[in-house]
């Protein structure tokens, strides 16, 4: 396919002109018709000129990146420019739509630039393929950029309300139509069921234990394994013990 377009979103100067000089030199034959600064400015040029590809950065004024990929005409083809975590790059590196991390490297571009042209020179049925997996990486990208995980738990005390860290929680349990907030001093009883709090708590610093229970990681003095695969264990400055069922026990490996 001849006559290649592209347009170029940054809000940045500096690096919106590095990215152009750089595809100049990778790719002689696309044509930049369009640099924008904003989410606002990049869709007016989508309108404009119908490009086939959008550099797009994630984080602008206005509408990000992720807007504009979300409103831009399924035949063009996204490529994320922006400074992102290794998590979600490895998600990318496994789908048709590609990304890039600031600032570009002539290397890492050229292999941008041989994965889109094999992407024109494809067959239709390849191109179909390849849009929903560029539907797939937006929603999931959607999905890990809202996510903020939870940082404070409200309780009840008489008749004031109360807001502890969750950096100051030992562990969250199960107990009837509660839940158990415990710290290393105090009980506390909350309506939120686990299940919920799994899915706002960050699973690097809690972790699910049994069904019902999540536990502090930082907190954790020590496991133990029963004969039958389960655990007991052991938290800093409790006296009490937390039972480990074996569906979980695999986490405590390196301990």
């Amino acid at each position: 396919m001849d006559n290649i377009t592209a347009i170029i979103a940054e809000d940045e100067a500096p690096l919106r002109n590095h990215l152009r000089l750089e595809l100049m030199k990778a790719w002689p034959e696309l044509q930049v018709v369009g640099e924008a600064e904003n989410g606002e400015e990049a869709l007016a040029l989508m309108g404009q000129h119908r490009p086939h590809i959008a550099f797009l950065d994630i984080r602008m004024p206005g509408l990000s990146g992720m807007d504009v990929a979300q409103r831009v005409p399924r035949s063009c083809r996204i490529v994320f420019v922006t400074a992102y975590d290794e998590y979600a790059v490895k998600a990318f590196e496994n789908e048709a739509l590609d990304y890039l991390l600031k600032p570009v490297t002539p290397e890492r571009l050229a292999k941008t630039v041989r994965r889109l042209k094999r992407i024109f020179s494809a067959p239709e049925s390849a191109t179909l393929e390849n849009l929903k997996g560029v539907e797939r990486v937006l929603a999931g990208l959607k999905k890990h950029e809202a996510f903020e995980p939870l940082r404070w738990i409200r309780v009840q005390r008489g008749d004031r309300l109360q807001l502890i860290s969750v950096d100051e929680i030992r562990y969250f349990k199960s107990s009837d139509k509660y839940t158990v907030v415990r710290t290393e001093t105090d009980e506390h009883l909350i309506r939120k069921p686990i299940r919920a709090l799994i899915e706002e708590l960050d699973s690097n610093c809690f972790w699910q234990i049994h069904r019902g229970c999540v536990v502090n990681v930082s907190c954790i003095a020590g496991v133990s394994r029963s004969l039958t695969g389960k655990g007991t264990l052991r938290l800093k400055n409790i006296p009490e013990t937390l039972g480990v069922s074996q569906t979980y026990m695999h986490l405590f490996k390196q301990m």
